[in-house]
């Protein structure tokens, strides 16, 4: 396409009621297009969402499953160093409740350090004393 010389006008000036309805059919179109773009952003995102999350649902079933085996196995490993086998399974479980009951009282000692958003209430009070309008002093 050629370049057009500054001086080289042949058409009339556009007034200012085109100029306006141009520039809303620019804008108009603009938003549009963003629109647009924003959904298909959003469609991508969504799939990309479910597949991950789909493949963390079947990590977490295999894992599962690889726990339960793990479980015969450890059961096995000590029915092998000579106890009877009910004892084995009951030692196994007796871990497993050993090592619930020590998670919970971590996590029982985590939710305790929850402080309420205590910080962020103490700078929202500052910002709304720095942003309202200072009174003139009595006189």
């Amino acid at each position: 396409m050629a370049a057009r010389a500054p001086d080289d006008v042949t058409e009339a000036p556009a007034s200012i009621g085109q100029l306006v309805a141009s520039i809303k059919t620019d804008l108009s179109g603009l938003v549009r297009d963003e629109i647009e773009l924003a959904k298909a952003e959003l469609r991508q995102d969504a799939k990309s969402a479910a597949v991950g999350g789909a493949l963390i649902a079947v990590g977490a079933v295999l894992a599962f499953f690889a726990l339960i085996f793990a479980s015969f196995a450890l059961v096995y490993g000590v029915h092998w160093l000579g106890l009877p086998l009910g004892w084995s399974f009951l030692v196994v479980a007796g871990f497993y409740v050993l090592l619930a009951l020590v998670l919970a009282l971590i996590a029982k000692g985590r939710f305790g350090r929850i402080t309420k958003v205590a910080r962020t209430k103490v700078t929202a009070r500052e910002a709304a004393l720095a942003i309202r309008p200072s009174r003139p002093p009595r006189t």
